[in-house]
């Protein structure tokens, strides 16, 4: 059954080759395609589309599809609940109007009117969308707070700093473990962007050159529990691809953060720093040296977060050039997108249980071969003095050279952000404030009034 089919019917290797792997990930779709549903039926009641009663009878057969889209598993990955698209339909909105013809007969064909699957699609992918930045903004959110916690349990554990991988400033656990958590806040802000562009209702755009029937778009906004309207309706189809990409491009933030910590930690556990270790249970070992302990899991998460960071390219290159309006070419967007969501937030989860178990060495910078890591506490301290800092720059420069350099590993930084200061509850607050900006509850009471009422 396809929505558009005729009398003609395409060749089989065409159709297989056009719908390609769309099936697989409108299940991930199917539960957003029947509240837009619903959405839908209500409103065309409102404009005499549908009598109450048909409106009626389509929502709660609605409702109970629903229900068997909803999966036990957390994953969104895995299938929907009981709910399978058949064989012989071509995609989620087929499926979704064909159990409503069977079950209601004529009045199941009617949900269809003043819309089109360009639309059913863009309110579809929208939803889900916002669904998965709130999951990912949740996971980010508790790591978040496991950065921070771990900052300040290392506060004062001293660690070498680098600048171009050479010695350079003392820093510590503490600063290394809340420049990640304060990074994160930025990454948020970032999708929370993200979430501002996708919280805006396509619905009622039609192929993308809206309806000669009196729709009420405003309704279906507030019935979806969006923020505001994609307004005109050929930008609402040219937002495909767009929205999309904003996405990628804040998950890409997220993966890059990750990325830089992963490595950070494979160059501390390497024998060569030996800054951090970990239980064996947490490290894989080699077939040939029974010595290895090897850091594969930040592996991995460096290299799936590095996929990740693809993504915004992969897209854009996907949408160039594209004219206004909608070409089929947009389907693809789904294939790597949809899935980054779960893979983003499974790496950070390893990481986080990574990170609970990680012990660190004490005392590092007692070591000798540190002792340049002093150089710039020796020249403030001469400053201090009196001394002019260029000159005293000079100084302890000469007296490096001649090897006659004299330090001391005692430290005291105290501006904000420094390794005596790191201002963790500053940063605390600015991460809450983030993720309030959100207000994920706002769309949870729409979605919840429009299943229930």
């Amino acid at each position: 059954m396809k929505l558009w089919q005729k009398n003609t019917t395409s060749l089989k290797e065409v159709e297989q080759f056009t719908v390609g792997k769309d099936r697989e990930f409108d299940l991930l779709l199917a539960p957003f395609d029947v509240l837009g549903n619903i959405a839908h039926a209500k409103m065309l009641a409102t404009i005499g589309l549908l009598t109450a009663e048909e409106c009626e009878q389509l929502v709660k057969e609605l409702r109970a599809i629903y229900k068997t889209t909803q999966s036990t598993s957390n994953s969104p990955l895995e299938d929907g609940g009981t709910f399978t698209i058949d064989n012989a339909i071509e995609d989620v909105h087929s499926q979704i109007e064909y159990l409503l013809t069977q079950k209601l007969g004529d009045i199941g064909k009617k949900i269809h009117s003043a819309r089109s699957r360009n639309d059913q699609v863009l309110v579809d992918v929208k939803l889900f969308l916002r669904s998965e930045i709130e999951k990912t903004v949740h996971t980010i959110e508790s790591f978040f707070q496991l950065l921070i916690a771990k900052s300040n349990e290392f506060k004062d554990v001293l660690l070498p700093g680098y600048t171009h991988l050479q010695l350079a400033m003392p820093s510590s656990f503490g600063l290394w473990l809340g420049a990640y958590a304060e990074g994160l806040v930025d990454d948020t802000i970032t999708l929370k962007a993200a979430y501002d562009v996708v919280n805006k209702n396509p619905l009622g755009s039609a192929a993308g050159y809206g309806s000669s029937f009196p729709i009420n778009r405003t309704l279906t906004t507030q019935l979806l529990g969006f923020t505001g309207l994609n307004y005109n309706v050929v930008y609402a189809q040219m937002g495909r691809g767009k929205a999309e990409r904003i996405v990628a491009s804040a998950l890409a933030n997220v993966a890059d953060t990750l990325a830089r910590l992963s490595m950070d930690a494979c160059l501390y556990l390497n024998q060569n720093f030996g800054f951090i270790s970990f239980p064996p249970e947490l490290t894989t070992g080699s077939s040939i040296m029974p010595h290895k302990k090897n850091p594969d899991v930040f592996e991995l998460i460096r290299s799936y977060c590095n996929r990740i960071k693809a993504l915004p390219n992969e897209i854009m290159m996907m949408t160039t050039n594209l004219p206004s309006g909608y070409h089929r070419d947009l389907q693809l967007l789904k294939e790597h997108l949809f899935p980054s969501f779960e893979i983003l937030r499974n790496c950070i989860g390893m990481a986080g249980l990574m990170l609970s178990n990680m012990e660190v060495k004490k005392n590092i910078l007692e070591d000798e071969k540190y002792k340049y890591l002093f150089s710039v506490e020796e020249v403030n301290k001469l400053v201090l003095k009196g001394t002019p800092f260029r000159d005293a720059y000079k100084k302890v420069g000469l007296d490096i050279e001649a090897n006659n350099f004299q330090y001391s590993t005692q430290i005291h930084h105290t501006h904000e952000g420094s390794i005596g200061n790191l201002c963790n509850d500053k940063i605390e607050a600015n991460m809450q404030k983030v993720v309030d900006s959100f207000a994920f509850e706002t769309y949870h009471q729409a979605i919840g009034k429009l299943l229930q009422d």
